[in-house]
């Protein structure tokens, strides 16, 4: 069993770190700018480096919750940016017509 918890929690750090690799990623090519994707990239590696505080961390309720609350404000944040981009696409073919 500890093993498994052992695993959850460098799955719950490695996935904090993937998602400033991915966002950082993402930034740098919108920006087209390679200092911001190395010092996103310098700060999920920060993140990977402190698995075992994540992790233990992670196992505390209201963190977990404040975790469900940022990423329910990531998700918002993509379909406003998603809706944005295709109302200006709708917009684009409208006024081309």
């Amino acid at each position: 069993m500890e093993k498994q918890e052992d695993t959850e929690k460098k799955s719950a750090a490695e996935n904090f770190s993937d998602m400033f690799d991915a966002f950082g990623n993402a930034m740098s090519r919108i920006f087209n700018d390679p200092d911001l994707k190395e010092k996103v990239k310098e700060l999920g590696n920060a993140a990977k480096e402190s698995a075992d505080t994540l992790g233990e961390r992670f196992k505390d309720e209201e963190v977990r919750q404040k975790f469900r609350e940022a990423g329910q404000a990531a998700q918002a944040f993509g379909k406003n940016i998603t809706d944005f981009f295709s109302e200006e696409k709708k917009n684009d073919t409208n006024g081309k017509k």
